[in-house]
């Protein structure tokens, strides 16, 4: 009987302890939990200010790095500079001290000897130059006309048609002012080219531009010295006498 007393006993003991034994798994779990989510927190907190996730400090990190570029870049085209300068210089350096280390007789004779080259060039110029000259000045006495004798052209031209007119025609007043147009335009096309004629009618004789090749005395006082008669027309070609005027002069 005691024994029936004790077994229901500890069944009702088990029964209550059941509860409480649930409650404290419960507890117990939540607890990790939330020990478990403040340790994770704690992990990540650390990664995101390892891997500097924080928007400033990448911000500043990149300017840092930016920084640093431009620094050694700087850096490296002062050297590539230097480097350069360097190998400009050490020619003439060693230029220098090759100058230096020469004999002084070494050093005439190749002074002498640049001296030299540097003569037959100039001779080697001068004469390409002087047989340029010559070939421009032959071809120019041999052409140097062309313009000139194109313009006279169609004066020989009017020339042929008035002599077969003249062939056909008895009209001697027709082929007189002919010849008169022919000849007025053959002195226009002269003067065009700048020749002009020398005037001796009643001008002081003058031996720049006439040539007396008669002396007519008697004539009184007032037609000494003075051109009585031209010969011959004498011409200028641009202000210089191409041909003297023969002139007869009083005396």
């Amino acid at each position: 009987m005691a024994q029936h007393k004790t077994k229901s006993k500890n069944k009702k003991n088990k029964k209550l302890a059941q509860p409480f034994s649930s409650l404290a798994s419960f507890l117990l779990h939540k607890v990790q939990n939330k020990t478990s989510t403040t340790m994770n927190e704690d992990n990540n907190k650390e990664e995101i200010q390892e891997e500097g996730l924080n928007p400033q400090e990448e911000t500043t990190s990149a300017n840092e790095e930016a920084a640093t570029e431009d620094t050694n870049t700087q850096e490296s085209e002062a050297k590539e500079d230097a480097a350069e300068n360097a190998a400009e210089e050490k020619p003439e350096e060693a230029e220098a001290e090759s100058n230096a280390e020469k004999d002084p007789l070494d050093q005439a004779l190749e002074k002498i000897a640049e001296l030299n080259d540097k003569y037959l060039r100039k001779v080697a110029e001068f004469d390409n130059y002087r047989k340029r000259t010559i070939k421009e000045k032959s071809e120019l006495i041999l052409n140097g006309g062309e313009k000139t004798i194109t313009k006279i052209l169609p004066v020989i031209d009017d020339m042929e048609r008035a002599i077969e007119n003249g062939k056909k025609t008895d009209d001697i007043e027709a082929i007189r002012e002919g010849i008169d147009l022919i000849y007025k335009k053959f002195i226009k096309i002269l003067e065009g080219e700048g020749v002009e004629r020398i005037e001796t009618k009643d001008k002081d004789f003058n031996t720049d531009y006439h040539e007396a090749i008669a002396m007519v005395p008697g004539l009184g006082d007032d037609k000494k010295g003075k051109v009585v008669d031209c010969v011959q027309t004498g011409y200028t070609l641009n202000g210089k006498v191409i041909r003297y005027a023969k002139v007869a002069v009083g005396q």
